[in-house]
């Protein structure tokens, strides 16, 4: 859940291959995820992956499906947009292994940055 005292969240998205999801699991939670949390302006850091959804709407019981959906999702609570910007983000996302061992590897990704509307705070 996030918290409410972060007004942004910055959602990164994207499929791996395969034969490298061990070492982009290792690399994200020990090391990307980790760098990323000490940047300034970074509120916390959260990993999901996509699973099935089944829910309840209009009377019915109904999997919702869209075509294309990465499978994994890192949420980013952010203070500002500007902390995607910053020089300490820069270099923390180029750090270690991620640019080199697991970036090129990376495939559908897609970017998502959102500001917090309800609750007001």
């Amino acid at each position: 859940m996030a918290n409410l005292h972060s007004k942004y969240l910055f959602i990164a998205s994207m499929d791996i291959d395969a034969d490298r999801e061990a070492l982009f699991n290792e690399v994200y939670n020990t090391e990307h995820c980790p760098l990323l949390n000490q940047t300034p302006g970074v509120v916390g850091v959260t990993r999901y992956e996509t699973q099935r959804l089944l829910m309840a709407m209009g009377g019915q019981v109904q999997e919702i499906e869209i075509p294309g959906t990465p499978k994994h999702h890192a949420v980013y609570q952010i203070e500002s947009p500007e902390v995607l910007t910053s020089p300490e983000w820069a270099e923390a996302v180029d750090a270690g292994r991620w640019p080199e061992h697991v970036r090129p590897y990376t495939q559908n990704r897609r970017h998502v940055l959102m500001k917090l509307t309800y609750p007001e705070s």
